[in-house]
């Protein structure tokens, strides 16, 4: 995108709309190219006459060019909002979704009234699901896992500017965590191989999007082992794709997990699908 000769506020905004820009996107990244928090989109429009310095409007241009090749937004400003928290992210790890809350919700109704129940995160990546139950619930003893030495930087960042005390440690999966745990939750790929919407993801990393022919081989591993790992009557909760929920369900059930039920999304959508493991077994 170019921005010809002096322009103000709102011509910048209006140049990034003709391009194609969302409006929203248009003002964080502004804000952002301006060195102002995400925050102050009305002061934007109390301003939309105030020149732009030519740093910033090529500041401004280059973010919206990153943009508009299907960047997003999160890694262009260096953090994403969730669930009350600002964790930093970038190409290293999944951007987190607003979706996810639902996972971190039905988490913590499991755990309720449990004090100092252990948990274990797989495939935490920026540390979202971990770092969320950690914040909403300090007495619990939190541990997280990812294959990907990248991730664990970031997250670890995210828990250390926190103040959030996480047992981060890098493994496939399940392999060499402990027994007894008084919950499982996961975010794992779950996009199918060929999947039509995965090269517009092409800035995320592939390894936490897909998994196999149908989405489900991480799924499948993580249904196979985590009752190894489960204390008696603690609870399994993974997220999936918006048409999985009853292929997860039946990998549940097969396995021997008693309860399995799915819950909705922000949009109505099964997105999380768990069961417990029984008490005798």
């Amino acid at each position: 995108m170019t921005l010809a000769g002096p322009t103000t506020i709102a011509r910048a905004l209006a140049t990034a709309a003709g391009n194609g820009l969302a409006r929203l996107d248009a003002q964080l990244l502004l804000l952002h190219a301006l060195g102002r928090p995400g925050s102050e989109r009305a002061w934007l429009l109390a301003h939309d006459d105030a020149p732009l310095a030519g740093a910033e409007a090529a500041a401004f241009a280059d973010l919206v060019e990153r943009r508009l090749s299907g960047e997003p937004v999160a890694y262009l400003l260096g953090h994403k909002e969730f669930r009350g928290m600002t964790l930093q992210v970038d190409a290293r790890v999944l951007v987190p979704r607003p979706d996810t809350e639902t996972l971190v919700d039905w988490a913590l109704d499991c755990l309720d009234g449990r004090s100092g129940a252990r948990f274990l995160d797989l495939g935490t990546g920026s540390g979202a699901i971990a770092l969320a139950l950690k914040s909403a619930r300090p007495d619990l003893d939190a541990h997280a896992v990812d294959a990907s030495a990248d991730a664990l930087t970031v997250a670890r960042a995210n828990a250390a500017r926190l103040g959030l005390a996480v047992d981060l440690r890098q493994a496939d999966w399940l392999e060499g965590a402990a027994a007894g745990h008084d919950l499982i939750v996961s975010n794992p790929p779950y996009v199918a191989a060929g999947d039509p919407h995965l090269p517009a993801l092409r800035h995320e990393p592939l390894s936490a999007l897909a998994a196999g022919a149908d989405g489900l081989d991480d799924i499948r591993r993580i249904v196979r082992d985590a009752p190894a790992h489960l204390a008696p009557g603690a609870w399994l909760l993974l997220e999936h794709g918006h048409d999985q929920a009853a292929a997860v369900r039946a990998l549940l059930a097969a396995r021997g997990f008693d309860e399995v039920q799915s819950r909705t999304d922000l949009g109505g959508i099964e997105r999380c699908s768990g069961g417990r493991w029984p008490a005798m077994k």
